[in-house]
């Protein structure tokens, strides 16, 4: 089901967020080999995190009818024994889910992890000793999944995280990860002036403590400081959380023509 989020977000740009069923099943046909019914087809959708919402025989799509102010966001990392999803394994979890400028909760558990490798050790200072009692894959990753929700998915290097928990995910049998994504890497690239744009890197231009490098939730906690302050450099025709997750996307002439 992967494979019909960008089309889906794209045809709803098109048409200012919102698709009636007809034009939203065609859409899931093309792109997917799903038969059920499109209000079945709907729920998977959004049971996926995609946010989507029905109203007036059709979907708006969430993010183009949210303030970025108002959107809820879920900045996660983890900790792996490896950086190969079909091989590895993530063995510590830790997110914060931010509403309105403000922490509303936090998640943060180890994984049950019976091999970590010397380097993963000595990186993150976690060894299996530590993950014995710990919650099974499973049960970590279930309890993740529901608190994400349909929130936005924001890590430090997005790309990463998202990939590996979305294969995880699938090999466990929790479907796909539909959520919008924001890369704090890319939102700070063009709000921020630093030279260099690594969580460490940018904490030390910003004067972020840094509780506990390469754990999870303190990683978590320096990504949403990092996001919290580009925020406070946006321009002024971001308005909805659409605009700006396109903008941490856009290129320097995109930005320039809106200015």
């Amino acid at each position: 089901m992967q494979s019909i989020f960008e089309p889906l977000t794209v045809s709803f740009r098109k048409n200012r967020g919102f698709l009636d069923y007809d034009r939203f099943y065609s859409i899931v046909k093309k792109h997917t080999k799903l038969s059920e019914d499109v209000y079945t087809i709907a729920l998977l959708i959004q049971a996926s995190g995609y946010p989507i919402e029905e109203k007036l025989n059709g979907y708006f799509f969430k993010p183009m009818h949210t303030s970025y102010k108002a959107q809820e966001y879920v900045v996660i990392d983890i900790e792996t024994n490896g950086s190969k999803p079909g091989r590895s394994q993530v063995i510590e979890i830790g997110a914060l889910k931010v509403k309105n400028g403000k922490i509303i909760d936090r998640l943060e558990t180890p994984v049950h992890c019976a091999y970590i490798p010397q380097n993963i050790i000595e990186l993150t200072g976690i060894e299996p000793k530590d993950l014995i009692d710990a919650p099974s894959r499973k049960e970590a990753l279930l309890m993740l999944k529901k608190f994400m929700g349909d929130a936005v998915f924001v890590a430090h290097n997005v790309d990463f995280d998202y990939t590996f928990l979305s294969a995880s995910f699938k090999r466990f049998g929790l479907g796909c990860i539909g959520n919008m994504r924001l890369c704090t890497i890319d939102l700070a690239k063009r709000t921020l002036q630093s030279e260099k744009y690594g969580l460490a890197g940018l904490c030390d231009t910003l004067n972020i403590k840094m509780q506990s490098h390469h754990r999870a939730y303190s990683d978590a906690l320096c990504s949403w400081k990092i996001m919290k302050e580009s925020l406070k450099h946006l321009p002024k025709y971001i308005k909805t959380t659409d605009d700006l997750i396109q903008f941490s996307k856009s290129s320097k002439k995109e930005r320039k023509s809106k200015k």
